[in-house]
């Protein structure tokens, strides 16, 4: 079995669930190998940072960490050594998924599970990925966007300034 640890920010009380997403927040996961950059392929990335993101700004929720990860040749090492399935567990409630790439069985588990993975074609900083996120939000979304953000209860609604003159 794949260790997973959850790395977050605690009070004096002890480790606290993740928190909830603030309204109008969109949660995104972000495959990392160092948590500076959008730099893994799904299946060997080490961390997934999770952030909260609204068109203002974006908050890290918390880092999702792996014991162990695929060596991105597409085969498990031994049968029945399934990697996949607990990464996707530790994302569910996020909306989307950034990583460098993602293998078709592993993309249909992500996608049964209400998170749309986004293959980006090179690696990025953090701040690129939150920052284009972000640029998506304030301008018209596109279709597939619009659509997982009426499924995560966002509003895609623009105020009308029509009355100005």
């Amino acid at each position: 079995m794949t260790a997973v640890r959850r790395l977050s920010l605690v009070t004096d009380e002890g480790p606290a669930p993740a928190p909830e997403r603030p309204k109008g927040a969109l949660r995104i996961a972000i495959a990392t190998q160092d948590m500076k950059g959008l730099n893994a392929h799904f299946g060997s990335a080490k961390l997934f940072a999770i952030y909260d993101v609204t068109p203002q700004g974006s908050a890290l929720v918390e880092a999702v960490s792996f014991g162990e990860v695929s060596d991105e040749s597409g085969k498990h090492r031994t049968e029945g050594d399934d990697k996949i399935t607990p990464k996707v567990e530790a994302l569910k409630g996020c909306h989307l998924l950034f990583c460098l790439a993602i293998g078709g069985p592993s993309a249909a588990k992500v996608v049964s599970a209400k998170i749309h993975p986004i293959k980006v074609p090179q690696p990025s900083s953090m701040e690129e990925v939150l920052s284009r996120t972000q640029s998506m939000l304030k301008t018209a979304p596109p279709p597939w966007l619009r659509k997982v953000l009426a499924e995560a209860g966002v509003s895609t609604a623009k105020p009308s300034f029509d009355d100005e003159d």
